[in-house]
């Protein structure tokens, strides 16, 4: 079943010591466009998020959101930072000694100094959040990809309805060619008879005549293309891989027929068909656009 590219997806799962919440919007596009958004500390995922989505996905323009929220207290580490404390006491030493006053630097001192202490978070384990992130990741596309189902569903009905119209008024098209002919050919023997004022036409002149005639106004190979394109329109429809590059070349065809069948026909009826075909294929050429 085809697949739209314009779809939604969400997962989210909680871990030991994070919960991760990844989105991801898609809209039609030509190729494959992935833009990730992850805070600056996790900017190693976005390769990971790459990974997955191109795994997935094959077309559309596709922005995921990756959120890590840590779960309960986080844990701190304070350590004491020797360079800075050692700078600190040499300075006290030597104010002691420059300025002849007691020394009585005490450890409780150095609380009130800067830079004393080095507070930080504890990190996680890189790999392990990568290694979560892809869990969700997949679990988001996952979603995205039966939203996109479920559209592509509705899609298929749509396609289905107008190759019902298409096909409607390619067999009045094809019912009505032959006719052209012959009416062209009665209403030349008429004029000339007109003409000639009652003289007998010359049949084989005419004939030949006709047969110029006939040969300008055939559409049969046009028809016959047209038939096909359509045929294969419809089998690509039932396809469960990636088919709107294909979907939107015979599109192209189609219309191109159309314009033919168009430019040599010299009749109103046809012409007024034509108009309504390309009308139909216009329609399938907007929602083919956003097909994967």
């Amino acid at each position: 079943m085809i697949k739209s590219m314009t779809g939604f997806g969400r997962a989210e799962q909680l871990f030991e010591a994070y919960k991760i919440s990844v989105e991801i919007k898609s809209v039609n596009n030509r190729y494959l466009d992935i833009n990730t958004k992850v805070y600056k500390q996790y900017s190693f995922l976005e390769e990971v998020v790459r990974e997955c989505v191109s795994a997935g996905l094959s077309r559309g323009k596709v922005d995921v959101f990756v959120q890590i929220e840590p779960v309960g207290e986080e844990e701190i580490a304070v350590t004491l930072n020797d360079g800075v404390v050692k700078g600190y006491r040499d300075a006290l030493s030597r104010l002691v000694e420059v300025a002849d006053v007691p020394d009585d630097i005490a450890a409780s001192s150095f609380l009130r100094l800067p830079d004393v202490f080095k507070i930080e978070k504890q990190e996680n384990d890189k790999d392990e959040i990568a290694s979560d992130a892809r869990i969700v990741t997949n679990q988001a596309i996952a979603d995205l990809i039966e939203n996109r189902s479920r559209e592509g569903e509705r899609l298929k009905s749509f396609f289905d309805q107008c190759i019902v119209s298409v096909k409607t008024i390619l067999e009045t098209i094809k019912d009505r060619s032959p006719l052209t002919v012959d009416e062209h050919k009665q209403k030349m023997k008429e004029r000339i008879e007109e003409l000639l004022g009652g003289i007998e036409v010359d049949e084989a002149r005419l004939l030949t005549e006709i047969g110029i005639f006939a040969d300008k106004v055939n559409i049969t190979e046009e028809i016959v293309r047209f038939e096909s394109h359509l045929k294969e329109y419809s089998h690509l429809l039932e396809s469960d891989i990636a088919v709107g590059r294909k979907l939107d070349f015979i599109t192209q065809e189609l219309n191109r027929e159309a314009n033919t069948m168009g430019s040599k026909c010299n009749d109103y009826i046809i012409s007024k068909s034509v108009v309504e075909l390309k009308s139909e294929i216009e329609k399938l050429r907007e929602q083919v656009q956003n097909i994967e």
